[in-house]
Order: C-alpha cells, then sequence, then structure tokens
C-alpha cells in the first residue's frame, strides 16, 4: 500500500521520483493478486502518468531467471533462505530480501550509474506508523536513502486514502505466498481463498523437513506454534489464537512489500 501510495504522490508531483522499482522474486513465488495488481493496476497507472514502473528479476549468469521458489526445491538444495520458525518458534536467519530484492534493486542502480561517487536517491514506502523499520534499514554504498511518507508525516490510513482518491483499488500487502512472517489471520484467509497455494506451502514446510530430518536436524515450521501448517492452521476455524503484535515478524528492509 505505501508504494503505491508514493507512485500516486509521483503523479500528483508531491514527491520527485521518476522510476518505480518492484522486484519480483518469480512468478511462482509472489502472491498471485500482488502480480495481478501490478499488471492491471499499477503499470498502466505509472504509464499512464509517465512515470516509469519496472518489473525486475533475478538473473543468473547463464541469462536464466533464478526464483525464491525455485531455489527452495531444487533437487539436493541445502538452502533455506526464508525466516522459518524453529522449533521455539523463533524466526530463524533469512537471505531471501537480500538476494531477491535488494541485490536485484542493486544490480539494476549500478547498471544505471549508480555508485559510491554518485549514489543514487532510493526511497522506500515506509509510513509513519511503521518507523521502527526505518531507524534499522541499512545503506548500501551505491544509495542515499529517504523516506517520502515519513517527510510527509503519512500514515498507513493516509495512504489508503490517498489511493482510493486517485480512483485505484488498494492494493494487497505483497509477500510470497509460503512467507513465515505471514500472521495466522493471513494464513487463514490464504487456505479459505487460496486452498491450492496453502496446500504447496503445506508441500514445501514437508519438503524442508524432510531434507532436514537426513542431515539430523530439527525440524522447522512456517508458523510459530511449533507443529506443521495443515495442524496449525486447521480447516474452518471461526476464530484464530489471539495474535499480538510480533516485531520480530518484519521484513524491515521496506523491500518486501509494494
Amino acid at each position: 500500500m505505501q508504494s503505491v501510495a508514493c507512485l500516486v504522490l509521483a503523479a500528483q508531483g508531491h514527491i520527485d521520483f521518476g522510476t518505480f522499482l518492484f522486484a519480483n522474486v518469480g512468478e511462482d513465488s509472489e502472491d498471485p493478486r500482488t502480480l495481478t495488481y501490478l499488471h492491471d493496476y499499477a503499470l498502466p497507472y505509472a504509464a499512464a502518468h509517465g512515470l516509469h514502473l519496472e518489473e525486475l528479476h533475478r538473473i543468473r549468469r547463464d541469462g536464466s531467471t533464478e526464483t525464491l521458489w525455485g531455489r527452495l526445491t531444487k533437487e539436493g538444495s541445502r538452502s533455506l533462505p526464508i525466516p522459518v520458525r524453529m522449533s521455539n518458534g523463533a524466526p530463524g536467519t533469512r537471505s531471501c530480501t537480500a538476494d531477491f530484492k535488494i541485490k536485484v534493486i542493486g544490480k539494476w542502480l549500478k547498471q544505471h550509474g549508480a555508485s559510491s561517487e554518485t549514489p543514487a536517491t532510493v526511497g522506500i514506502g515506509i509510513s509513519l506508523d511503521e518507523i521502527q523499520r526505518a531507524n534499522s534499514r541499512r545503506c548500501e554504498p551505491y544509495e542515499q536513502i529517504t523516506y517520502p511518507l515519513l517527510e510527509l508525516g503519512l500514515r498507513r490510513t493516509d495512504c489508503h486514502r490517498i489511493i482510493q482518491t486517485a480512483g485505484l483499488p488498494v492494493p494487497p500487502k505483497s509477500a510470497c505466498f509460503f512467507c513465515p512472517y505471514h500472521r495466522p489471520e493471513a494464513w487463514r484467509e490464504l487456505r479459505r481463498s487460496a486452498p491450492d497455494l496453502f496446500a504447496k506451502s503445506c508441500q514445501l514446510e514437508e519438503l524442508l523437513n524432510e531434507r532436514r530430518a537426513m542431515l539430523g536436524k530439527d525440524p522447522v515450521y512456517l508458523t510459530r506454534y511449533a507443529k506443521p501448517l495443515d495442524r496449525a492452521i486447521p480447516d474452518g476455524w471461526d476464530t484464530l489464537p489471539f495474535d499480538e503484535w510480533d516485531e520480530t515478524a518484519l521484513c524491515d528492509s521496506g523491500r518486501c512489500f509494494t
């Protein structure tokens, strides 16, 4: 929502950004609703207002595209780049944001002239109610980070209003459909509205644990309930356990959500 609000603000002349970048971690990885919004609304809106919105992918040296799902499910792979939950519920380390978002965007910036001598001005859509994410954001040598929504004093509710006033539908939150940072209600909605994607998430969890068992390692989970996803989010729940705000379950880069 925040990044789409920035797109609208740029179209209206309130912020000075002419290029917007979306790093797609994979057609098989991103939530399909995000990709639908990108192609049906964001790209046409940008084009109609003279803005450049470019969709980026992680490209291997041989020219092929690597996706996050592909890395996770590749035969023989021991890579675990997503922040799976350990047996105690704590999130593990992750490299997905760095590899499939930050590095991909950084490569584009450097290809277009950004360097430590001439850094690019990079605006990230973090709103006032998420200011703690801005405080922990690392700045790369080839970029100067700015936060246009913070500078304008805008909150998430303001972004909602800005998008609707522009005649656009409010976008869904952007994330991989199998992201362990999903809150329980997001998993429940996925199971209800996209049972095929929920089933694929369960299969991914099973695959990861089959590999870990072969290596003599403890199981990992896609939720913090230390049980398989299908049991953690059972079918037909009308209510879910109280889901307190979890500061560990945040992507603080600002790059995951568009």
